[in-house]
């Protein structure tokens, strides 16, 4: 049996666990009393199952595939051809909807965004929960990939401290690829992650349970945390019973997003001195305590005067508001505190979308469920910054810092601002075919910003009249959808290939 599915490819693995993972709806509406949604997922369950069983059957006869390239493939085809086949159940239970919007949700889903094209009344808890689900697992594919696929690749951020210094160069790491086969390292890493995960995720359930939260709401907004896809049944956290200690639970559960080293070392004695040094925890730290201090601070610059609110209790509703939010958008989770209005009120900005957009585009942790620029590149990029500044006062200065400090203000720098420029470079293009729907230039922006950094719940609150999804032409939810993918990858992983070295690999 272990042989058997060790010689599956990557996308037919995947259609079993999707097809496996549409029994839990299936339970939910069963015990909800809705067995028509039941059905749907359970019969639904039952056809893939078959039909992955045959694929698989099929498939045995290939050679094993160890190419670098292969494996980029096979994640740009899950995350285009996985959705259909997750849309399905989707489709049947909410009916009288066109399979694009239906195919958009999945791929939303899939790639953590948690953009919805559905009023959330129109849908049965257990298609919330299939919504949940699907970003969850996307979520938990993100982890595994990263350390799988993109570490030795060079990719995905790990670049910043490789050996790398342009993309010829982007396969240094393919040895690793070589000594052992895609589903050795694959299973491997999903093993060893998979209970970290589904133990994070149980435990930050069982505490907004104990706060007071409706338990599926809990376990989709637990979910929703861990995979950052800011997914929610209730559209947010505004008016929830958990109150602040739910948001307190959530804001602990972002330093997951934040850095890989709180979660791939696991957990000891070390752990506190390990995070302590992390470059990307450092980043992150400084961005909650500067934004939200200059947004507090703004209140007695002469920006604002409000009488109400110039109270002790006022001032840390506003304060907590300011640092939830920001975290959460830091991490492209997207979740606004229920005390985010009187941030606004605090600070005089009626909507500081600039401030949220910035906080998406730096993004979250390498090798986390984040989007973004991502927190070791914006790093790389202010230590080149700075050495460069040093340099102009103090020309035969010598930095220290050691030698991964140097290749992180040489190489790292060099190869994050490559990622830098093609990041803008695909923001700029899919603004302009945003535009060409008829969008104006502000709603272009932010959807295009909150596709490529994959944050959804952006398009909401950056702009200064909010943004729905539901209302957007199919071109527009085209663009955004191959945003999404995109934003996902990201552009290094998709030109890694069409680099010669791959296709010759």
């Amino acid at each position: 049996m272990s042989g058997y599915l060790s010689r599956l490819p990557l996308i037919v693995v995947l259609m079993g666990v999707s097809a496996l993972a549409m029994m839990l709806p299936a339970a939910v509406a069963s015990a909800l009393d809705d067995h028509l949604i039941a059905r749907v997922f359970f019969y639904s369950s039952l056809l893939f199952l078959i039909l992955t069983g045959l694929i698989g059957f099929a498939t045995q006869t290939l050679p094993a595939v160890t190419s670098p390239r292969a494996h980029l493939v096979a994640l740009l085809a899950a995350y285009l051809l996985l959705p259909l086949i997750l849309a399905f159940p989707f489709a049947e239970a909410v009916g009288n909807t066109r399979y694009i919007n239906v195919y958009l949700e999945m791929v939303s889903s899939l790639t953590t965004t948690g953009a919805s094209f559905f009023e959330p009344e129109r849908l049965s808890p257990a298609v919330h929960l299939w919504r949940g689900l699907v970003g969850w697992l996307g979520g938990f594919l993100i982890w595994v990939t990263a350390v799988a696929v993109l570490a030795p690749l060079n990719l995905g951020g790990y670049e910043v401290t490789s050996e790398a210094v342009s993309l010829d160069r982007v396969q240094s790491g393919s040895g690793q690829m070589q000594a052992a086969t895609p589903a050795e390292r694959l299973t491997r890493h999903a093993a060893r992650l998979a209970p970290v995960y589904l133990s994070l995720t149980m435990a930050l359930w069982i505490g907004l349970l104990v706060s007071g939260e409706m338990p599926l709401t809990a376990l989709i907004h637990s979910m929703s945390t861990l995979a950052t896809s800011g997914i929610s049944p209730t559209g947010g956290l505004e008016g929830r019973p958990s109150g602040v200690a739910g948001e307190v639970l959530i804001f602990l559960f972002f330093i997951f997003a934040v850095s890989r080293r709180s979660f791939t070392s696991g957990f000891s004695s070390e752990t506190a001195k390990r995070l302590a040094k992390d470059r990307e925890l450092r980043l992150a730290l400084f961005a909650v305590i500067v934004l939200p201090t200059l947004l507090f601070a703004r209140h007695w610059l002469g920006a604002l005067e409000v009488d109400e609110l110039a109270n002790v209790e006022g001032a840390m509703t506003a304060l907590w508001g300011s640092v939830f939010t920001v975290l959460s958008f830091l991490t492209t989770t997207g979740f606004v505190s229920e005390s985010w209005v009187e941030a606004r009120a605090w600070s005089g900005l009626p909507t500081p979308g600039l401030v949220l957009i910035g906080l998406v585009l730096m993004g979250g942790g390498v090798a986390t469920t984040a989007g973004g620029v991502k927190l070791l590149r914006v790093y790389a990029l202010y230590k080149h910054g700075t050495r460069e500044m040093e340099k102009l006062l103090h020309p035969h200065s010598v930095a220290g810092a050691g030698r991964l400090g140097r290749r992180i203000r040489r190489e790292g720098a060099y190869i994050a601002w490559i990622f830098f420029m093609l990041f803008i470079l695909s923001m700029a293009v899919i603004m302009a075919a945003l535009a060409l729907t008829g969008l104006s230039f502000e709603a272009a922006l932010v959807l295009a910003v909150s596709a490529l950094t994959t944050t959804g719940p952006l398009a909401a609150v950056a702009a200064e009249t909010p943004i729905s999804y539901i209302g957007l032409g199919d071109a527009a939810k085209l663009i955004l959808a191959g945003a999404m993918i995109v934003g996902r990858l990201e552009t290094l992983v998709l030109l890694a290939l069409i680099n010669p070295g791959y296709w010759r690999a």
